[in-house]
């Protein structure tokens, strides 16, 4: 072997025990696209380990078996999307400034992760019963619906929102604003003939979006 052919091999040679994470996140990364692409039924661990660079040993060693794998997906896509949440910071904003913002990013970032709408819609296929076998779900949940729960209450003080809101009620519904779009696209663009997935068409839905949900927030006496 020349020391080029040498050297290709030491690039695609896992990292394994000496860089524990980069391995995971690596692995984590080719089981996404292979689950968002052909499902849970349909995913296939050599290809994952193809994608990965990484053996089957290795991913069974960090995972266990496929469903483990598949799990461990789900949980790092609804950790990213936390995650990113968090970091908007917008707990301490003028409440519809932040009510603005955390609407206008979830659609932003439903348009950028497709896969993470992907892989609910196939979770919810198997009624959540991989998701149900998870001990942090729910922990990954709770700065959510405290971050609008206190701009929520902000808002209600200062009589710019109505009062009695259910902040969880209230995120199932900006989700399903966006949600929805996406789910059925393609069949709407067909309906109405037009490109649903054009620029124009998703900037026009995430004002709308906005619209909506900051109407319904507004008190009865200043709709």
């Amino acid at each position: 072997m020349d020391a080029r052919a040498s050297r290709a091999t030491t690039r695609r040679r896992p990292t394994g025990s000496r860089d524990p994470e980069r391995t995971r996140a690596t692995i984590l990364a080719a089981a996404t696209v292979e689950f968002t692409t052909k499902g849970l039924k349909g995913a296939r661990v050599d290809a994952i380990a193809r994608r990965s660079g990484a053996n089957k040993r290795m991913i069974y060693h960090y995972f266990h078996n496929k469903e483990g794998l598949y799990l461990a997906v789900l949980e790092a896509a609804y950790a990213a999307i936390r995650s990113a949440e968090v970091g908007l910071n917008v707990v301490d904003r003028d409440p519809v400034d932040g009510m603005r913002e955390l609407v206008t990013f979830t659609w932003r970032y439903f348009i950028q992760h497709p896969e993470f709408l992907s892989l609910l819609a196939t979770e919810n296929l198997n009624r959540a019963s991989y998701l149900k076998r998870s001990r942090h779900i729910r922990d990954l949940h709770s700065p959510l619906v405290g971050m609008i729960s206190a701009l929520l209450e902000r808002g209600a003080k200062d009589g710019t929102f109505r009062k009695g809101v259910d902040p969880v009620q209230l995120y199932i519904s900006i989700a399903a604003l966006g949600f929805f779009y996406f789910s059925n696209r393609y069949t709407l663009s067909t309906i109405f003939a037009r490109d649903f997935a054009a620029r124009d068409e998703l900037a026009e839905r995430g004002e709308h979006i906005v619209d909506v949900v900051l109407g319904y927030l507004r008190p009865a006496a200043d709709r």
